[in-house]
């Protein structure tokens, strides 16, 4: 594929979304440590070592939300291109292929079905399976960012 003409989710990652990964993994990582530190090591926590973690039951199941806010926003703008390719709204990657078994015959490569990701194979409502991921990725979306919200 060209880099050019479609530069991938990855590469859009907001500052956001980082900082959200980084909060879950630092937080997991030392409440990890500290409930290891006391189960594995013995080591009782006093009561200020307890109030002290309160940041981290916190900060652990809301980082993993806004996660999960960024994730279903990335996946309905993945989903409204892909939907944009199959309605050749613009082009979409060169290699648009894929999802297929080779079937071998006497002179090689024979019967490949080619699933092309410009042309939906199947539509509901005039959406496709793009399209519906899309409708549903935002959805699910703006219920985890309502639940975020929800939490403060």
């Amino acid at each position: 594929m060209d880099a050019t003409a479609s530069p991938s989710l990855a590469s859009r990652r907001s500052p956001a979304l980082s900082a959200s990964a980084l909060v879950f993994v630092g937080a997991a990582a030392t409440i990890l440590a500290a409930l290891a530190f006391e189960h594995l090591g013995g080591y009782s926590p006093c009561p200020l070592c307890l109030e002290e973690r309160y940041a981290y039951y916190f900060a652990v199941p809301a980082s993993a939300l806004a996660l999960l806010v960024a994730a279903f926003i990335a996946n309905a703008i993945a989903g409204i291109y892909h939907a944009g390719v199959e309605w050749k709204w613009w082009a979409g990657p060169g290699e648009c292929a894929g999802g297929f078994e080779l079937k071998w015959g006497e002179g090689g490569v024979a019967e490949t079905p080619i699933i092309r990701c410009d042309e939906a194979s199947w539509r509901f409502f005039g959406l496709s399976f793009a399209g519906w991921n899309a409708v549903l990725s935002a959805m699910l979306a703006g219920i985890a960012a309502y639940g975020a919200a929800k939490r403060h």
